[in-house]
């Protein structure tokens, strides 16, 4: 419930704000290390790696480079986006 209605505010504020010239994008990422995935990644990392179809958990520079494209002229144009950063696991 919690990531439809991060999508659905996306979409909203970006075609609302858009008259103002606001970009707003969002970013859904996968599994990345991080304190809140610590313990589960030491615990089921081999799996949750396993079933990713990049056979691996993100990086820094993964979500980094999506977050360059949003925050330079390259995404210029684009708006109401929601762009996964998952190494393709939302589309298994």
């Amino acid at each position: 419930a919690s990531k439809a209605g991060c999508i659905m505010l996306t979409r909203h504020l970006a075609g609302r704000l858009a008259r103002e010239h606001i970009l707003v994008n969002a970013i859904a990422p996968g599994p990345f290390p991080s304190q809140m995935l610590t313990a589960t990644l030491a615990e089921h990392g081999d799996a949750i790696r396993a079933e990713n179809p990049l056979g691996r958990i993100g990086t820094p520079e993964d979500i980094g480079g999506v977050a360059i494209f949003l925050g330079s002229r390259a995404g210029a144009y684009t708006t109401g986006a929601v762009i996964p950063c998952d190494g393709g696991s939302a589309e298994v």
